[in-house]
């Protein structure tokens, strides 16, 4: 492949492979490789689907929203926009539209795998509020939860004794994804009800007493987190896209 101008700098030709000498010395040629076959399988695929069509009529409300939102309604005004911005209206239609494709892309991609990956993920997306009072013998712990039984209170408890950080918050730790409490301590919190106390527990050398304040389960309801998960799969598909092509570097 010939060597070609790709841009100028005061007026001085850059080569393409001069570009590609820069980006290998900065460490960052992998990157921009990587960026450039990602956008190279994105279009490819959205090129070959029928079932990610977009309306000319959403595009174009969605170029008027963004140009009152950026008070660019004025022609002259967007125009100078989209020079400044090395663009012009043509490719701006298609950053605008190829992004609404996108976004559908990643849902007819996701949709029919998101019920059974939310199940696998489930034990990390739920989350647990707890409260906790950390020491260092087993018998302090058991003369602390004896005190607690009979009426005494935990979070004064947790201010004197606990070695723990959150003492300073009278225990109270969390929210905690449940997926990543240790095995003795989740058993546990499984089958204990609200605001029951839980322990002592041995956890790394230290005696430890909880008590279970909330649980926030997750749901595919939550639009946030449903978005999350949509994205994680899209990115694990996207990646074994991306593995199996073949890139040959071709520059003069």
């Amino acid at each position: 492949m010939e060597s070609s101008s790709f841009f100028t700098i005061n007026d001085e030709q850059i080569e393409l492979s001069q570009v590609v000498n820069y980006l290998q010395v900065s460490g960052r040629l992998n990157q921009f490789i990587n960026d450039v076959v990602r956008q190279y399988i994105l279009e490819k695929e959205i090129k070959n689907r029928n079932d990610v069509d977009i309306s000319t009529a959403l595009i174009e409300q969605a170029i008027i929203d963004f140009r009152l939102k950026n008070q660019l309604t004025d022609q002259e005004q967007f125009q100078n926009w989209l020079t400044n911005n090395g663009t012009d209206y043509g490719t701006f239609y298609e950053s605008v539209s190829f992004s609404f494709k996108l976004e559908k892309l990643k849902v007819v991609i996701t949709e029919p795998k998101l019920p059974e990956y939310f199940i696998e993920r489930k034990i990390y997306l739920d989350r647990v509020v707890l409260s906790r009072i950390m020491v260092s013998t087993r018998e302090l712990a058991e003369e602390l939860q004896t005190q607690i039984q009979e009426g005494g209170s935990f979070e004064q408890l947790a201010k004197e004794y606990s070695l723990a950080d959150e003492k300073t918050f009278n225990g109270m730790m969390g929210p905690i994804s449940r997926g990543s409490l240790p095995d003795i301590l989740r058993a546990c919190v499984d089958g204990a009800n609200m605001g029951e106390l839980i322990g002592p527990i041995e956890i790394e050398g230290t005696f430890n007493l909880f008590r279970l304040e909330n649980i926030l389960l997750s749901s595919l309801e939550n639009v946030q987190l449903k978005q999350s998960l949509q994205n994680e799969l899209f990115e694990k598909w996207l990646g074994e896209k991306i593995q199996n092509v073949t890139v040959k570097l071709q520059v003069s």
